[in-house]
């Protein structure tokens, strides 16, 4: 894994540099979004992992099959990762850019799933205790989610807060079958 991240980051950051030149962090977090599901696909993960095919090839079926969710720039950088073998590493490189985006812009990606609608207070409450745990601004998302009986569990990035009812009965159902 480690290694995954070492080979991935000059990437992420040649690909960050060029985004922040050119004031465009919108544009190429979506095209690597895009880059990532498309590779993710299991019949053009095949394409990209085959030994049969020459890397401008590979490169050239990628974009193809992103079509215009591409633009000049980022279609030279799949040539690029393409012509050094590290097509497989565009899941890494993606995650590597939005983390290197989310600590330019200061702010922190949170998902929120309640076990019930939370009111427009209760969201505004959270955000704030959010930015003032994370040091950082929040876009928060919110979605339900029944089967957790009661609370919330909270997604910011590797960090996962799980104040839900049915999480707090699996530990306990953990803690009794020691």
């Amino acid at each position: 894994m480690a290694e995954l991240a070492t080979m991935a980051r000059p990437y992420a950051n040649a690909a960050f540099d060029v985004a922040k030149r050119d004031s465009d962090m919108g544009s190429w977090s979506k095209a690597l979004a895009y880059l990532v599901a498309a590779s993710g696909e299991p019949a053009v993960r095949r394409l990209l992992e085959s030994p049969d095919m020459e890397a401008p090839v590979k490169a050239q079926k990628l974009i193809e099959v992103c079509g215009d969710a591409l633009d000049d720039r980022t279609k030279r950088f799949v040539q690029v990762l393409a012509s050094n073998k590290r097509l497989p590493l565009i899941d890494e490189i993606a995650s590597q850019f939005e983390l290197l985006r989310a600590a330019e812009e200061q702010e922190v990606d949170v998902e929120v799933v309640s076990a019930m609608p939370l009111t427009d207070d209760q969201q505004k409450t959270l955000a704030a205790a959010l930015k003032k745990k994370f040091d950082r601004a929040v876009n928060m998302t919110h979605s339900v989610d029944s089967s957790l009986i009661g609370g919330a569990v909270i997604r910011a990035g590797d960090t996962v807060i799980d104040g839900s009812l049915s999480g707090k009965l699996k530990k306990l159902a953990e803690n009794v079958l020691r």
